[in-house]
C-alpha cells in the first residue's frame, strides 16, 4: 500500500462526480485552497490503485504521501488540522464537541435519506423525499439563528450540509419560498468561491 501511495508527490483525492460524500471533502479542499489531484472514478469500474489503497474500495479516498484516509469526516478533520487556515472547527473543546455532534446528526439523519434517494427503491426514495422535505421546512428557524449553521463562522457542518442542499432539485424536493431563512442560507453558501470551485461538471448540471 505504501509503495502505491509514495508514487504520488501531490495529495490525491479519489472522488466520484455525483457523490455527496465526495463533494463535502472537495468543499474543504477548495475552502483551504489545497493543491490536490482529484481523480474522478467510475463507480462501476474502479481503478486498481483504489482497490490497493482502500480495503473498502469506496470514495472519497484521500492519499497524502504514505497516509491513506477513506472516511469523509476523518478526511475533513485531517485537512482542517493539517491546514489550519481558515479554521473549519472551533478551537475550544466544548464548541468542538457540539460541532462534532451536529456533524453526527446530519450524517445519521440526512445522509441516510440521501442513500435512499440515490440507491433505494421507489418506495424508499419517496419516503426519504417526504422526510427530508419536512425536516428542512421544520429547520427554518435553525438556519435563521446564526449566519451559518449554528455558528458565526463557516464550518465543517456547512461543508456537510451544502452537497445535500445543492441536490434538492435533483432529488425532486421543492422547499417553499416562505422558508426564507433556508433559501437565504443556500444562496450564501452556493455563492462562496470555494463552493463554486468544488463542483464537478455533473454537479453543475444538477441545478437549472
Amino acid at each position: 500500500m505504501a509503495a502505491v501511495a509514495n508514487r504520488r508527490s501531490v495529495m490525491t483525492l479519489f472522488s466520484a462526480e455525483n457523490c455527496a460524500q465526495c463533494h463535502r471533502t472537495r468543499i474543504v479542499l477548495a475552502e483551504k485552497d489545497i493543491t490536490v489531484d482529484v481523480i474522478d472514478i467510475d463507480p462501476e469500474n474502479k481503478p486498481e490503485d483504489l482497490i490497493d489503497l482502500n480495503p473498502y474500495n469506496n470514495v472519497p479516498t484521500l492519499v497524502d504521501r504514505d497516509l491513506v484516509l477513506y472516511e469523509p469526516r476523518v478526511i475533513m478533520e485531517y485537512l482542517d488540522e493539517r491546514f489550519p487556515h481558515p479554521p473549519l472547527m472551533p478551537v475550544d473543546p466544548v464548541s468542538r464537541a457540539r460541532t462534532r455532534l451536529a456533524l453526527y446528526r446530519v450524517e445519521r439523519d440526512w445522509y441516510s435519506l440521501v442513500n435512499d434517494l440515490e440507491y433505494g427503491t421507489e418506495k424508499k426514495a419517496a419516503a426519504a423525499r417526504k422526510i427530508l422535505t419536512e425536516t428542512l421546512i421544520a429547520s427554518g428557524e435553525v438556519f435563521a439563528a446564526k449566519p451559518f449553521f449554528l455558528s458565526d463562522e463557516f464550518s465543517l457542518v456547512d461543508c456537510t450540509l451544502a452537497p445535500i442542499l445543492w441536490r434538492l432539485e435533483h432529488y425532486k424536493i421543492d422547499i417553499p419560498k416562505s422558508v426564507r431563512a433556508l433559501h437565504n442560507y443556500m444562496d450564501k453558501i452556493f455563492s462562496r468561491p470555494s463552493f463554486i470551485e468544488s463542483l464537478s461538471e455533473v454537479e453543475r448540471e444538477m441545478r437549472g
